[in-house]
């Protein structure tokens, strides 16, 4: 059986790594990867400095998010606790992609430190995963219709946005329905999740001197997040950055232009950055046995 899973674990990185390389590649052959780094390292420095911070807030709301599904299946974690095991997974996912993944390891620890049920655990952890992707969805819906003014279906999706709100509700409540008294804090937290995203996005085209057509790079910084979330690559990389030099090519004709992968480029960074802070929690148990 381990070796079942190591064997598994290495197909699972090694498809990683191949989809990864070949999103890099096609960037590359678009792009000249050299001008795009440029425009990073001729950025404006505080503004990074403030899409960091934007970034690390938009982290801890998201665990706190995670501690409310956690309490809602008695899983009884300190905000402290719950804090360093959530920044011990984003470790996992970024690090070691191939192996145990942050979500899975997180079930893992709080399983055999505490003997809660892993299949609550495992549920909890997913529904933290659909309620990220229904904020980027609500806000993605959002800025489509800004970017199109009501043409390409955009506004029939805004107006669709509470249809949607109410049927992902009832699919909680019928298959989750242990975390339905969760909802709407979790709803709301996950929007405030991605609103902070959204405004390191901004910060970051601050930094790097955009000012032009920011409506529609955040739209494709949603729409690219949302791909990202999908375990295709390494922690994004080279879906997001896809999904830039698409959009960019389609929606504002923009050939060749490093400036929008610079923005995913830049993103991919923080989130690097601040990620590897989980690994002084692989060191150190983020949650203790009970004495």
């Amino acid at each position: 059986m381990p070796i079942k899973e190591s064997v598994k674990s290495f197909f699972k990185l090694f498809i990683k790594i191949a989809v990864t390389a070949v999103c890099l590649w096609y960037v590359s052959r678009k792009i000249d990867w050299g001008k795009s780094f440029d425009i990073i390292q001729h950025s404006n420095w505080l503004w990074l400095f403030v899409a960091v911070i934007l970034f690390t807030a938009s982290k801890i709301v998201s665990a706190f998010r995670l501690n409310i599904y956690f309490k809602n299946i008695n899983v009884q974690l300190s905000q402290t606790q719950n804090l360093k095991l959530y920044w011990l997974g984003m470790f996992y996912n970024l690090f070691l992609p191939g192996g145990i993944g942050g979500d899975a390891y997180k079930v893992i620890l709080l399983n055999r430190t505490y003997q809660y049920p892993a299949k609550q655990l495992t549920a909890a952890v997913l529904l933290d995963r659909i309620s990220g992707v229904v904020g980027l969805g609500i806000l993605a819906v959002i800025y489509y219709y800004f970017v199109f003014s009501g043409a390409n279906y955009s506004l029939a999706l805004l107006i669709a946005l509470p249809v949607g709100i109410a049927a992902y509700y009832f699919f909680v409540q019928k298959i989750f329905p242990s975390f339905i008294k969760g909802f709407w804090p979790t709803l709301w937290l996950g929007l405030s999740v991605q609103a902070l995203q959204v405004l390191c996005a901004y910060t970051i085209m601050l930094a790097l001197h955009i000012s032009e057509h920011q409506t529609v790079y955040i739209l494709l910084f949603l729409l690219s997040s949302i791909v990202a979330i999908l375990p295709l690559t390494i922690g994004g990389l080279g879906a997001r950055e896809v999904v830039f030099l698409w959009g960019s090519n389609t929606l504002l004709h923009l050939t060749n232009d490093p400036t929008p992968v610079s923005i995913s480029i830049s993103f991919y960074l923080i989130t690097l950055v601040i990620s590897f802070i989980g690994l002084y929690w692989v060191y150190k148990n983020p949650v203790q046995k009970p004495q």
